[in-house]
């Protein structure tokens, strides 16, 4: 049984889906592996570049994974949470070694990978390879949930009862699926945002039930925070980082002593990417990103 909301989603698709890298006729698996790594957590205008670069110098697992830890380090920039390209750089060492440098069509084979959960491994399966699947990120789950469930925003976490609602909508035929998941989730970054929802261009708006209902607010405190970034340990690593990521070599801790005032907070964000395996210490005293640190 069609639904009726799955033509007017696929139809709004065809016309409005933007021109995105790892959307077009020529995308390889790699490349729709390595963009849903990047977009976690980073919004597609600063994904864009940053994934062209990526796949200029490592066009397939093999070509990632044959460099040090520390170049996919480096070439990640400024993109944020650096530990995605140590998983990116794990994930093509173990594609090179299991499967011929060929990403694995498998969802289980996917879920194996470092830093791949459900919603990744789905998105690959669906997005690479044509498969039904249920895929369900923060748009996505927007979407369903003023669509089918007529609340304004999902949970914090997919329920079972949601996972399943999901899958009921799926077109049966595989590829057809994987394009009505692709569909939803451009509608939620389009046009059933977060804030502001234009709910005057949604292709189902007819059919929406929180439309319908009159665009009913959550409830006090249940709306999403903006976290703060400046001062805090995570804007630390970052300024680490990119000494190291700057520089020709391993750098002196009077290099990272130069970019933060607070020894306390500096010492405490330099373990932390020692232990996240993001920073290589260096005999000598000095530092390194990981697979750069001298041998003599």
């Amino acid at each position: 049984m069609t639904l009726p909301y799955t033509e007017p989603m696929l139809a709004w698709f065809a016309r409005y889906a933007r021109d995105l890298p790892w959307r077009g006729p020529g995308a390889t698996p790699w490349s729709v592996l390595v963009s849903e790594i990047m977009l976690q957590q980073t919004p597609v205008a600063r994904v864009v570049p940053a994934h062209q670069g990526w796949l200029a110098r490592w066009p397939t697992p093999a070509a990632l994974a044959a460099e040090p830890a520390g170049e996919a380090i480096r070439q990640w920039g400024r993109l944020g949470y650096p530990r995605r390209a140590l998983r990116l750089h794990e994930t093509a060492t173990i594609v090179t070694a299991r499967y011929g440098g060929i990403v694995p069509d498998d969802l289980d084979a996917l879920l194996a990978l470092p830093g791949i959960g459900h919603y990744t491994a789905a998105a690959v399966a669906s997005f690479a390879f044509g498969q039904r699947h249920a895929v369900l990120d923060t748009n996505v789950r927007r979407v369903l949930a003023r669509l089918v469930a007529g609340q304004p925003r999902p949970g914090s976490a997919p329920s079972v009862a949601e996972r399943r609602m999901a899958e009921a909508l799926l077109p049966a035929e595989p590829a057809v699926a994987a394009r009505w998941s692709v569909a939803v989730m451009e509608l939620g970054a389009l046009v059933c945002t977060a804030a502001g929802p234009r709910c005057a261009d949604c292709p189902v708006a007819r059919h929406c039930a929180w439309l319908a209902a009159g665009r009913p607010e959550a409830p006090n405190g249940t709306g999403s925070r903006t976290q703060r970034y400046d001062g805090t340990d995570r804007q630390c690593r970052g300024r680490l980082l990119a000494v190291l990521r700057d520089g020709s070599g391993p750098v002196t801790q009077a290099d990272f002593d130069a970019v933060w005032a607070d020894p306390a907070q500096l010492a405490r964000a330099l373990d932390g990417l020692v232990a996240d395996g993001l920073v290589d210490p260096v005999p000598d005293g000095r530092y390194a990103l990981p697979g750069r640190v001298p041998t003599a």
